[in-house]
């Protein structure tokens, strides 16, 4: 260790101004990542943690968690891009290793997201899942190589071919990844719940007339032929009540028909920080584990960094 901090001082006192400052600038940027990144690992294993499992059919409006397995709606599959995998959710990414003289990197060509609404099933019933927003763990993640920019085999082919160094031997300069979830896999979800329609829906008329107001006005031309009664190209204070008084009545027919409508229960992301929107193929007990291993890992990054930051600075201001 003595040896490492004396190669330390001599390498602070005699670097590049421009190489000890971008160095130094890395590890600020590292330690700060990593506070952010433990804060919100502990944060999420807290929420899940704190938060009870409810049933799909006795469960309340709000922010909950389901345990089931996901499901596909009825219609056309979901299917990965990548493989032709049909799948509940998928997300992919092609990378092209290029390289300049020494320096040699894996850039990004291609990737995508699934936002494909799917189902979560448990013994009660079941609830659509919107994954947008999501943070999606899967129970595997499939990293192969080939030498196009599509592949012509999937993971399971190219299993004795994987890792860096065997992709650029033989050529193979793409590098494929590749993240599912599957039809009756097990599916935690925690997320912002409620249910459309059926007898005991509840609505918020006022928000529902103006949001329908607004629309119309969007529409100036046909608000104007419709309700413009005098012809004077504006509408004034009792023009503008018939408007109002004419989409409560839209609102209130439409509000009767979702009422005799089936009940549709939805999980989507909450617009909250504090609340994510999380969906696991790992049972809770495991999520919260890997949850807790990289909260551990950032926080470590967090004080290596930024303790070996600070040192190198202080170094060579007083150098």
């Amino acid at each position: 260790m003595p040896d490492f901090l004396i190669a330390v001082k001599q390498w602070v006192r005699t670097a590049p101004a421009d190489d000890f400052w971008i160095w130094s600038i890395i590890l600020v940027i590292a330690a700060i990542a990593g506070f952010f990144l433990a804060f919100k690992n502990i944060q999420s294993k807290r929420i899940i943690e704190d938060t009870p499992t409810s049933k799909i059919r006795s469960a309340a409006q709000g922010y909950l968690e389901l345990i089931g397995h996901g499901q596909l709606m009825e219609g056309q599959p979901v299917v990965s891009p990548l493989t032709g995998t049909t799948c509940t959710w998928y997300d992919f990414k092609v990378e092209e290793h290029r390289q300049s003289g020494k320096n040699s990197k894996w850039v990004t060509i291609r990737k995508g997201t699934s936002d494909e609404l799917f189902l979560i099933k448990d013994e009660t019933g079941q609830c659509i899942i919107d994954p947008e927003g999501a943070r999606v763990t899967v129970a595997n993640k499939s990293i192969w190589y080939g030498s196009s920019s599509n592949p012509m085999a999937g993971p399971a082919l190219a299993k004795k071919k994987k890792g860096f160094f065997s992709g650029i031997v033989v050529g193979k300069r793409y590098r494929y990844t590749e993240k599912l979830l599957h039809p009756g896999e097990i599916l935690y979800a925690i997320g912002l719940y409620k249910t459309v329609g059926g007898a005991g829906a509840q609505f918020d008329v006022n928000a529902d007339v103006r949001e329908m107001v607004r629309e119309w006005k969007a529409d100036t031309e046909a608000l104007m032929k419709k309700f413009d009664t005098n012809g004077d190209g504006e509408l004034d204070l009792n023009e503008w009540q018939r408007v109002r008084d004419e989409a409560y009545k839209h609102v209130m027919e439409k509000h009767s028909e979702q009422k005799t409508m089936p009940p549709v229960h939805l999980m989507n992301k909450t617009n909250d920080r504090r609340r994510p929107f999380i969906l696991s193929a790992l049972p809770e007990d495991d999520l919260v584990h890997r949850l807790h291993i990289y909260s551990v890992l950032s926080i470590t990054a967090f004080i290596i960094c930024g303790s070996l930051s600070t040192l190198l600075i202080s170094l060579r201001l007083t150098s």
